[in-house]
């Protein structure tokens, strides 16, 4: 099995050299003064041979804690990398979300994986490209500073030569990053900026086994894991003696209420855990809420009150000052993979544990396993592999878990789990419900005078974080481990309560977080946490304001927008979409939406046309218009597909989604309980982008959920004058709204 390696091996298997630094003393870059920050994930990482090796096949060996999940950060940081190296793209060779080769970057969340990975590797090429040229002068007997460089040949003036593989002969990388290499000039650039195709895609065309969900290593078994019927349920009696002697199956692992079973095939594997599903006895409390009351639960929990923004309120009560308020809700909802979560381990003769995994938090899901398993985290090994569909925290640390128990009983053979769709469906880790409550006072004109939001929310954060209680297979073993309690992320980020600050510039804003530290459903992270819900309600909100003022909703947005960078995408969205010249007729309307993302990353603004059926209710988007600003832009198409796939998700759960559950569990157990947006439902999308060379990487990847979400709910006021406030939009909440 290919993923019992080590660095060592790795390296070795790959040609690269390794000797001492000590003797060029010459061309050392300094180390910053203690305490001196790095670029992003370079400062806690500062080894310069840890993200980088000059491989003697020739190629440039980039190692990278991030992981690609189909948001295109492996090309991205190819190029940068490239360019700062001055090689072709094709010299690039990464290795990436493996814990015992990379450095550990955290969880691949909260698009930061361009501000922190991409601006890490553009110093670490630059330092070693710094280092480079200086064995080079040094070789050549020249000026390093009049020497050219084309891909990775270094020339003198004199036309000697000598290439990055002739002059590498050990450990000349082995050195903390100063932080003081200087970049290349942009002008100098063959592929930042540059929409250069994805590395990844061809395998994908070509049906390569590069999800995990494909893979198939040698002398794999197949396993599979009984779910209990509802979340606290407890496993009373389980017949399974018939079971463990069905030919092909080789182990039926029971511990407390987690029952396993490992077989030769796949198909064995299902059946026997459909008849140990007949034969198990069940304690099911029937406590617990439903989809149609989570939000009178949220409202009625005790709370933590963290007032993330207080200021004096400016109305007095002698004023002519008029109050208007509105509650919008969130439901649960899935990430929804396509594929259903995988992973697969084998227990080793040294007593590690190796785990291939599609997870976006390898190093903490590994930490959290090994708790789990009882051994000491160096016995966990993860590595990362693609998966079919996922943002954020799906089941796929679940999986593998999964998988790591169950290869506990078969030592030396790799054990495959996959999730079925049901399983997906029902035990995944949600994003969570949300009641979002704004209210304002205005004056006479409809301006606004005080601002305030309030929001309810469970956590939006319950990946592993190297805890086992987070990884859903340890709560149910003899000994199982509780589910810590959560803690809500603080600024700049925040998470339930990302985005509840508005960027707008009001005489007053008060924001205050009813954060809660139970749960009715399972939840965790979900894409953009809770920016989606708490932009929609401000963008919806402001809406309203505007037409009670009777204004030009960008008009009355812009009254209120003072950041520049702001003011130019909503002006380049509404351009986009021709808002102005927009003539309306019955049963369609214009809307539009804008968000800083987090308040310090992307700015986006999407504007989008719809059309309501008033006799059915039905919604729809006819298209959508939609700008961003994340910076300076590494691969323009890459962030077009993020901000484009933003769209398409939004509207999906805007329109669609909603977990249905009860006492007994979740009854979302497929497609047709829980639909998702289709292929033909998808409007046509334009995006546009205003690139700022120079300025850092902000992060697309979650920038257009919040902004689609209110365009949407504007545009289906403005095209029929009702007002929703409760997500999803379905025909029939609509035709009800109508009808009221």
């Amino acid at each position: 099995m290919s993923i019992a390696t080590t660095r060592r091996s790795v390296l070795k298997a790959a040609g690269a050299l390794a000797i001492g630094f000590d003797f060029f003393v010459d061309v050392a870059v300094a180390a910053d003064a203690p305490g001196q920050k790095l670029p992003g994930d370079l400062n806690t990482n500062p080894k310069i041979s840890s993200w980088l090796r000059v491989e003697s096949d020739g190629k440039i060996r980039l190692l990278v804690g991030k992981v690609e999940l189909g948001q295109g950060v492996l090309t991205a940081v190819a190029q940068i990398c490239a360019d700062q190296l001055d090689v072709d793209i094709e010299r690039i060779a990464i290795t990436s979300g493996d814990t015992r080769l990379v450095p550990d970057e955290g969880v691949t969340a909260g698009s930061f994986s361009m501000p922190n990975c991409g601006s890490a590797v553009r110093q670490v090429a630059a330092e070693a490209r710094q280092i480079l040229m200086g064995l080079a002068a040094r070789k050549l007997g020249a000026e390093a500073t009049g020497l050219r460089v084309a891909d990775g040949l270094v020339t003198a003036p004199d036309g000697k030569s000598v290439s990055y593989w002739d002059i590498v002969s050990g450990e000349e990388l082995n050195r903390d990053a100063s932080g003081k290499a200087p970049l290349k000039p942009r002008e100098s650039y063959r592929y930042i900026g540059k929409s250069i195709p994805r590395l990844d895609i061809p395998f994908k065309v070509t049906g390569t086994q590069i999800f995990i969900q494909d893979y198939r290593p040698a002398g794999m078994l197949h396993g599979r894991v009984l779910r209990p019927p509802a979340y606290d349920a407890r496993l009373l009696s389980l017949e399974s003696e018939a079971v463990e002697k069905t030919a092909g199956v080789i182990k039926v692992m029971r511990n407390g209420s987690f029952v396993g079973v490992i077989a030769e095939r796949e198909e064995l594997a299902m059946d026997a855990i459909a008849e140990l599903r007949s034969q198990a006895k069940w304690d099911v409390p029937t406590k617990g809420e439903t989809q149609d009351t989570v939000h009178d639960w949220l409202l009625r929990q005790e709370p933590q009150d963290l007032y993330i923004r207080k200021e004096p309120v400016i109305a007095a009560a002698d004023q002519p000052r008029k109050l208007v308020g509105a509650i919008y809700k969130r439901p649960y909802h899935m990430h929804a993979s396509i594929g259903p979560s995988t992973a697969i381990a084998l227990l080793d003769a040294d007593g590690v544990t190796h785990i291939q995994t599609h997870s976006q938090s390898v190093f903490e899901t590994g930490v959290a396993i090994a708790e789990m398993l009882g051994v000491d985290k160096s016995r966990v090994h993860c590595q990362h592999m693609q998966g079919s569909g996922c943002y954020v925290h799906n089941a796929a640390d679940d999986a593998a878990a999964d998988a790591a128990l169950l290869a506990q009983a078969v030592p030396g053979r790799p054990v495959r789990i996959q999730w079925t769709r049901q399983d997906e469906h029902k035990w995944e880790p949600y994003g969570s419900a949300m009641a979002v409550s704004t209210a304002a006072t205005i004056d006479e004109k409809g301006d606004i005078v005080d601002w305030m939001l309030e929001l309810w929310s469970t956590s939006h954060g319950a990946r592993p974080g190297g805890r086992a209680g987070n990884l859903l297979p340890a709560r149910y073993l003899e000994k199982p481990f509780a589910l810590p309690t959560p803690v809500n992320g603080g600024p700049p980020n925040y998470a339930a309560d990302r985005n509840a600050i508005a960027i707008y510039e009001f005489r007053s804003q008060n924001v205050t977080t009813h954060f809660l530290t139970n749960f009715a459903a399972r939840a965790s992270a979900q894409r953009g946490l809770g920016a989606y819900a708490n932009i929609l309600a401000i963008e919806s909100f402001i809406d309203e304001l505007a037409a009670k003022a009777s204004a030009d909703p960008v008009e009355y947005r812009l009254r209120y927008l003072k950041d520049e960078r702001g003011r130019a995408i909503l002006n380049k969205a509404a351009d986009m979409f021709g808002w102005a010249k927009f003539n309306k007729t019955p049963g369609r309307g214009r809307g539009i939406a804008f968000a800083r993302y987090k308040g310090l990353a992307t700015y986006c603004a999407v504007a989008m046309e719809v059309e309501v059926d008033r006799g059915t209710g039905k919604v729809r988007v006819l298209r959508v218009s939609t700008a961003a600003d994340c910076g300076e832009a590494v691969s323009p198409d890459g962030v077009k597909n993020q901000i484009e796939g933003g769209v398409v998700q939004s509207l999906s759960w805007t329109l669609k989604e909603a977990v249905r559950f009860g006492p007994s569990g979740v009854r979302s157990a497929d497609w047709t309980s829980y639909p998702i947006l289709t292929f033909s439902e998808v409007p046509p999308i334009a995006v546009e982008l205003i690139d700022r060379p120079g300025t850092p990487y902000l992060g697309a990847g979650e920038a257009s959920q919040g902004p689609t979400g209110a365009a949407l709910a504007n545009a289906i006021f403005d095209a029929v004058g009702v007002r929703l406030r409760d997500i999803p939009f379905t025909p029939a909440r609509v035709k009800a709204a109508l009808q009221a």
